[in-house]
């Protein structure tokens, strides 16, 4: 295993299937009431999406990256710009498949005082009916795919294949998955935001939910909750639970896909499970501090120097 603070020699290769999107960003002094208005002190656009924003934050930590999935034929002048803002990051974007005739998701989102994001999402249903690259272009040199729950629909057949290289499969559960999901049958972890956690599992308690979860499926299972921290059952079926980094909270957007996008690479460097899971945690902190959605992503020698100074995680 590796301490978190040695870099394989050779970086590892995440391939991360999910959907981009432009985000619009607003920073308000509140979020408005229903039929209000509401002025924003600070605006800006940036490429999004949860596996999309976790592979900045995987690229900003040494790995390398291929991203995969559907993308809208429509308005290709944005699409040009999120294009170009991946591959400032490093990321290969070779994978992106254009759905003609469909707009790239757009999410507006409300960032208020407190950090807190709100946001409202368009994503055109003809985007699931993409047919990603084949996999033995997706899986050449792999070492992890991160995907979103939301793409099993086309995303779960190179999964499968992974799975059967004994490749780690993770999937950021950010929204409600069926217990009868194929998906769940070849992830090696899962890691659910405890809204869609409890949705799927249909019980309110983290605990509880895992552990019905884990009847369905040979996945490591956890769920983070933002401040709360993370809380994850351990092999032995046993909850172990990590507090989140205290920061000032400036933008929460993209702390969750940039805690799945450390987390995949950690398991991919060969991290054990709670180092993992510190490293996510401390990366999704620092992103956490900053505007901007993914883009406040930190780098890797700042999230070393803010675990070097912080104190070790205890679980419990």
């Amino acid at each position: 295993m590796n301490p978190h603070n040695q870099v394989p020699e050779k970086s590892p290769r995440i391939v991360c299937i999910g959907m981009p999107v432009r985000d619009l960003i607003f920073r308000v002094p509140e979020v408005p009431a229903r039929g209000q208005k509401e002025y924003a002190s600070a605006f800006v656009e940036v490429a999004g999406g949860n596996s999309p924003n976790a592979a900045i934050s995987i690229s900003r930590l040494g790995g390398r990256v291929l991203l995969t999935g559907p993308i809208g034929g429509a308005l290709v002048a944005s699409n040009a710009i999120i294009d170009e803002q991946f591959r400032a990051e490093g990321i290969d974007t070779s994978g992106l498949v254009t759905v003609d005739d469909v707009v790239t998701p757009i999410s507006s989102v409300l960032i208020d005082p407190s950090g807190e994001r709100t946001i409202a999402t368009f994503r055109d249903p003809k985007l699931w009916t993409v047919t990603l690259p084949p996999s033995e272009t997706l899986l050449a040199d792999c070492d992890a795919i991160l995907i979103e729950s939301r793409c099993a629909e086309f995303g779960t057949d190179v999964c499968a294949e992974a799975q059967r290289r004994g490749i780690p499969v993770v999937i950021d559960g950010d929204r409600m998955m069926s217990m009868r999901e194929g998906l769940l049958q070849v992830a090696s972890h899962i890691v659910f935001s405890a809204e869609a956690l409890h949705a799927t599992a249909g019980e309110s308690d983290d605990v509880a939910a895992l552990r019905k979860l884990a009847q369905v499926t040979p996945a490591l299972l956890g769920v983070t909750s933002g401040a709360r921290g993370v809380i994850w059952l351990d092999e032995r079926g046993e909850p172990k639970q990590m507090p989140a980094f205290p920061v000032h909270t400036v933008d929460t957007l993209g702390a969750g896909d940039a805690f799945h996008g450390a987390f995949t690479l950690g398991i991919a460097e060969g991290m054990a499970l709670e180092q993992a899971m510190r490293f996510a945690s401390a990366t999704a902190a620092l992103k956490c501090t900053r505007f901007g959605g993914a883009f406040g992503s930190p780098q890797r020698i700042e999230v070393e120097e803010f675990l070097a100074a912080s104190p070790a995680g205890a679980t419990i």
